[in-house]
């Protein structure tokens, strides 16, 4: 079932002179505005990456990806019912989630024809008791009846490998390896590998041997930092 969310970023995307859910080939495409096919992805990108390889051959593709920077929990006493809480969720998503994705996307980006606009949100998700899908050893206790849109902070759009590059701190050693990168960003090291191995498969890096028992990397190219574009957009 399709969410408010994604309804309302589909509304956000297409404008009114867009065409929405329009079938093509195979597929369905969320929206085309512009010539360009519009994919809303809030499900893992990986899901879509042999849909997005097919459409890039033929066709411009604007991909946008949510991450829910901040989620308010609002509890209903059942499906459709009334409101009994609301509280914030602790987790907060970043930025850095996006390489989580694309480490199953390295396929599909970088292309010519392929635009990948990521967005920090937040959204508010209705839950009510019920026995939802299973979560490693137990049922979870709610089913989400909604998600939806409160605002956008920050959006972020990225055309080549080299702009993901651009996303590593100035002063990096050259070369280096994932546990001086994970150092340079506070970030666990499994994750810099995680970075490492997105930016070694799409060519914005590359790596060049080993000292000890690491790998070293270094930068296809020197990277200019990146900034969001700042935009901040509020839900219809």
């Amino acid at each position: 079932m399709e969410t408010s969310l994604h309804r309302e970023l589909k509304r956000l995307y297409a404008g009114h002179e867009a065409t929405l859910e329009v079938p093509l080939g195979q597929y369905r495409i969320d929206a085309i505005a512009d010539g360009q096919l519009v994919e809303i992805q809030h499900g893992p990108l990986g899901a879509i990456r042999d849909k997005i390889r097919t459409l890039v051959a033929k066709h411009r593709v604007l991909v946008v990806k949510p991450i829910v920077a901040r989620k308010l929990l609002v509890k209903l006493d059942g499906k459709g019912g009334a409101v009994t809480s609301r509280r914030l969720s602790p987790r907060r998503g970043k930025l850095l989630d996006l390489f989580d994705e694309l480490v199953h996307f390295t396929r599909a980006f970088p292309h010519d024809r392929l635009t990948l606009e990521v967005l920090l949100v937040d959204i508010e998700e209705w839950r009510y008791p019920g026995h939802g899908r299973r979560r490693r050893w137990r049922l979870a206790d709610f089913q989400v009846e909604d998600q939806r849109l409160v605002c956008v902070h920050q959006t972020y759009r990225f055309h080549t490998a080299a702009d993901l590059a651009a996303l590593l701190p100035a002063g990096l050693p050259q070369p280096f390896h994932t546990g001086q990168l994970a150092e340079a960003m506070q970030i666990p090291r499994w994750r810099a590998g995680r970075i490492t191995y997105c930016l070694s498969h799409m060519g914005a890096a590359r790596r060049i041997g080993k000292a000890g028992n690491s790998w070293l990397y270094e930068l296809a190219q020197p990277a200019q930092r990146r900034k969001a574009d700042g935009k901040k957009r509020a839900s219809a």
